[in-house]
């Protein structure tokens, strides 16, 4: 990389990390909160109890999330490994200054610009400065990649280390000498992915860059290599043993077959595989209108058509067009599940802007080339943005509650609320407990829960006709004694 391309980078990353700072102390309670608030449990209760990685905890001890159908007592978290959730656990736990939440959300901002610089890089490389830069800039500023670039997820953290391992094996493929800088970039390619399938298994399709950049370097004897063999072996092996131990705590562990094939609607779960409806949300709706903002799919388009020196940088849409075939449940009922392919949305609609700057000669006159991929750029920003902007909202009245709750009651009282299985506000309030009421209130109260918090004012009129005890009310919500 040339000095003016550092320059460049790094204006990019500035620009970035301020727009992630956008609305970053607000409280946990914005889109997708109660995903959020179980990837913030846990790391708030390594803080509190220590960090046993092997045994994360968060805090819903119902049945609500086990596949199983167990009582999770313990309150046992198995999803992922834990590794995002144990970094910003140790910011703060060092640096309490800041809150938990926002060095979550820090954490995740610094993968994401981990993320821009790689991308930039590579398309450097690969294709050239138009691309480089257009790709990287779509990833610092637009509304989708930013929301998605500072939530308490890890998603982005697991992609920024897919996108590692695949900048190492890019430079172990283009070192020509067997020394020690090919085994360091070898040796940390493995470890990159290892950690990313470990944080995020659905980063696997991160794999088809990775068998290309091996085929690119030998051809097809790259089959015939152990070096082939070796890396996603021990890529794998942490991941396949992780699986094997949680095996161990069913209690713990949710469902997860219906991201193949089904959303919940307000009817049950329907089925969703290769529907219309499927096509509709994910091409049109997520990708079309709330990630690119409409007219930016030009760009993308372009991209994947535009024909490149070799094909290594198509691998990226290809194993996120199949990752969206493959996840078609998770990827229509959740937002979030989009963040998987953002590098290679940004990277490909870069290569469309580079491929019409590229052959200005196929149009009119350059300068009105410009200035209409300008339009089409801030247009496509803030019909995006008209979109994205609710995501940063919050029910007031969830603070307020959690508030109230917290006061009225002790730490250590279990409690039970009405929320359909959001934890969001168990994790407000600081308690740990049931997020629905998933069984009758006497049982409950067998299994050791204390308290129940309801804003449903049927259910408020039937637990006083039953003589429960109240303990607070408002026009929001009733705290009742079990």
């Amino acid at each position: 990389m040339k000095k003016a391309d550092f320059i460049i980078l790094i204006t990019i990353i500035i620009i970035a990390f301020i727009f992630r700072l956008y609305k970053i102390n607000i409280p946990l309670a914005d889109l997708h909160s109660w995903r959020q608030a179980d990837t913030a449990a846990v790391a708030r209760n390594f803080v509190r109890d220590g960090f046993d990685l092997f045994h994360p905890r968060f805090d819903d001890l119902s049945s609500n999330q086990s596949a199983a159908g167990l009582e999770n007592p313990q309150g046992l978290r198995f999803v992922e490994f834990p590794f995002y959730n144990a970094i910003f656990a140790f910011l703060y736990k060092n640096f309490p200054q800041l809150s938990l939440e926002i060095w979550g959300r820090l954490v995740t901002a610094f993968f994401s610009l981990i993320i821009i610089a790689i991308i930039y890089y590579l398309l450097l490389k690969e294709v050239g400065r138009v691309a480089a830069f257009s790709a990287a800039f779509i990833y610092a500023v637009f509304p989708f990649f930013v929301f998605f670039s500072r939530v308490i997820l890890p998603e982005t953290t697991a992609v920024a280390l897919s996108m590692l391992s695949i900048f190492f094996l890019y430079q172990f493929s283009n070192n020509k000498k067997n020394n020690l800088f090919a085994v360091f970039y070898f040796v940390f390619a493995i470890l990159s992915f290892s950690l990313s399938i470990l944080t995020k298994p659905t980063t696997i399709f991160y794999a088809i860059p990775l068998i290309f950049i091996f085929f690119r370097k030998y051809q097809i004897n790259f089959l015939k290599k152990i070096s082939f063999y070796i890396f996603f072996l021990l890529s794998m092996l942490p991941f396949i043993l992780w699986r094997f131990y949680i095996q161990r705590f069913p209690e713990g562990i949710p469902p997860t077959d219906w991201l193949i094939t089904s959303v919940n609607t307000y009817q049950g779960m329907k089925n969703i595989f290769f529907k219309p409806a499927f096509f509709r949300w994910i091409f049109f709706e997520r990708l079309n209108n709330l990630i690119l903002g409409g007219y930016l799919t030009v760009f993308f388009v372009l991209g994947i058509l535009g024909k490149q020196k070799n094909f290594f940088l198509h691998t990226l849409p290809l194993s996120s067009f199949l990752y969206l075939l493959f996840f078609q449940g998770g990827n229509v009922q959740h937002e979030y599940y989009q963040t998987i392919i953002l590098p290679s949305v940004a990277a490909t609609s870069g290569m469309g802007i580079n491929h019409i700057i590229v052959n200005k000669k196929l149009f009119l006159v350059p300068i009105l080339t410009y200035g209409l991929i300008l339009i089409i750029i801030i247009f496509s920003y803030f019909f995006s943005f008209y979109k994205v902007r609710d995501f940063y909202s919050y029910p007031q009245e969830l603070i307020q509650i959690a508030k109230i709750v917290s006061t009225l009651t002790k730490p250590e009282d279990k409690i039970v609320t009405d929320r359909l299985g959001d934890t969001t506000l168990l994790y407000l309030m600081d308690r740990k407990g049931s997020p629905s009421i998933h069984k009758p209130l006497i049982e409950l109260k067998k299994l050791g829960y204390s308290f129940l918090v309801t804003l449903n004012q049927d259910e408020i009129k039937k637990l006083k006709e039953a003589n429960f005890k109240l303990v607070f009310e408002n026009n929001q919500f009733a705290l009742f004694k079990l």
